[in-house]
Formats: structure tokens, sequence, C-alpha cells
């Protein structure tokens, strides 16, 4: 694992104080891809939640496992060998170019095999990235027409195909948090390793390893832990699913199938590069889609 040498890299990231210990939260809804109510239960989770753990997804373990190993060994490197993977690749504790930095490191993937290049890799590390893509995306496809199903979208691929459009800038990410040997002298301070943020694409699809620290934020604006599960995906809510199906989850223009007669969209219209403009130009945890909401102010 890696372990940044320099103290005083400590004093540019983020540090949060804590009275009590953030509560596990067990209600997170679990469903069995495999359920023939997955469409419904997916649907209410999403409506309720934004977020859900996806078991029997289909996803090999060996293939999890095998790319952790890689992983590890990537992030063992010298510096100087991760760095040849940025500057769309390696990152270490900037997050963004807006100023947010979080205890960190990470490796940033292209999913369009076109668009990806791993030169900068191993040949190992390259099968086993290219071989997870590849599962996790037919997982998403899965995914996304299954919710397409329970929302009575006509056709059933209409979300799935904006994931497979050959030019979808969809992006894998590996994330590897570091021991911080300073970390007892923080006097009850924790540091945050990937901040308070959402997601701007349709669907996120997390997996962790077996440690804790992923915390979702509940309705009531309560932030709760989520039990570790190596095994399994969570599945988050996206903005951009958001504005299609208001309200998800609270939940480009909202679908018209999606809305009640004399109903209408929360959000002015907007391209995806429209939303990309603005996120890039936005701190982490910002309201990126305030920008496009007809009750707002802003002006884009």
């Amino acid at each position: 694992m890696v372990v940044l040498s320099q103290p005083a890299a400590l004093e540019h990231c983020s540090l949060i104080k804590t009275c009590k210990p953030t509560c596990v939260f067990t209600g997170i809804p679990v469903i069995d891809l495999r359920d023939p109510e997955a469409k419904t239960l997916i649907v209410k989770a999403c409506e309720e939640y934004g977020f859900f753990k996806l078991i029997n997804h289909g996803v090999p373990m060996e293939f999890m496992t095998r790319l952790e190993a890689e992983a590890l060994s990537f992030f063992n490197l010298p510096q100087s060998d991760k760095d040849k993977a940025t500057p769309f690749g390696y990152g270490s504790n900037k997050i963004g170019p807006n100023g947010d930095v979080g205890w960190i490191e990470y490796l940033l993937v292209n999913t369009n095999p076109q668009l990806t290049s791993l030169k900068t890799l191993s040949e190992n590390f390259c099968y086993e990235v290219n071989d997870y893509i590849l599962a996790v995306k037919r997982l998403a496809f899965e995914v996304v027409e299954i919710m397409a199903d329970g929302l009575e979208i006509e056709p059933r691929n209409v979300l799935s195909r904006l994931l497979r459009d050959e030019k979808s800038d969809s992006c894998f990410r590996l994330n590897h948090y570091p021991p911080c040997p300073q970390l007892q002298a923080l006097s009850g301070r924790n540091l945050i390793g990937f901040g308070e943020h959402t997601d701007p694409q349709i669907i996120s699809i997390l997996r962790s390893n077996n440690t804790s620290g992923l915390q979702i934020c509940l309705r009531d604006r309560t932030w709760v832990s989520v039990p570790p599960d190596q095994t399994s995906f969570f599945i988050s809510v996206g903005d951009t699913l958001q504005v299609m199906r208001p309200p998800m989850s609270e939940k480009i223009v909202a679908l018209p199938c999606l809305m009640a007669k004399g109903e209408e969209s929360l959000y002015k219209e907007f391209t995806w590069w429209e939303y990309k403009t603005c996120a890039y130009k936005s701190r982490l945890g910002a309201n990126r889609l305030g920008l496009f909401e007809k009750t707002a102010n802003a002006s884009l």
C-alpha cells in the first residue's frame, strides 16, 4: 500500500471534526438482479434512496480479485512510474481543477477501448482492466434496461444505447486510499478521501473491498456509513438520471413518458456538454443541477 511520505501534504488535505462515529446504515436495499421483481425494486430503491446493493450480478469474483491485486501492485510503484499515466490516468490528492483535495490516489481510464491508452501499465494490468470493464459494462447495460422496464420506458434500450454509443465518455476509476501515518495526531479529526459529491452520469457502479468508509446522504440529510461488501456492487443514481426522472432520490430533458399529464420538467433543457462544462467549473460538493433548475436565478 502506498504511504505518502511528505508530512506537509497533510496540510493540504480535507479534515473534518467528528463528534460521534457515523452510524452504520443497515437499511440499504439489497436487490437480486435475477429476481423477477427486480425492475420494481430497483425503481423503488432509486426513488427512496438513490442507492442500492446489487447481488447475483454475474460479474465473476475472480475478475475483481485479480484486478485488485494488479491495482495494488500499480499503486505500490515508485511515484515517478505512476506519474507516467497522467494526464488522463493517474492522479493523487488533487480532485478536479478547482481546488478540491483528498487523501486519495486514483487511476482513471475511458471505458471506450478506442479512446483508452494503457501503454504505461503492465501487460497483466491491462488485461485485467479490460476484462473487468467489459464485464461491468454488460452489467450496466442490463441494470439500466431493467430500470427502463420498471419505469415503463419504451424502447427499453433508451438508456443503455447512451452507454453503448461509441462516443460515450464513460469512465472507469480505481480509487486507492493509502494509510495516513499522521492520523493519530489529528486530534479527533478524520481525513476525507473523496469528499461529498454527486455523480454526473446516469448511474455509478461501485465496488469496495472489505474496508469501510463509503457514506451516503439520506433524504433527511443524515450521512450514514455503508457496510462494505466485496462480493457485491453498489448502484448510485447520477445527475443525468435524476433529470430524466424527477424526482429520483429527492428524482436531460425529462423524458415525456415519465411525466404525468400536465406535469412540467423541473429543469431547463441542456446538453451533456453544457452540463459537463458547468461541472468542471464547480467545486466537488456544489449542486451542479441547481444551475439548470427552472426556479433557479442562476444564468448559464
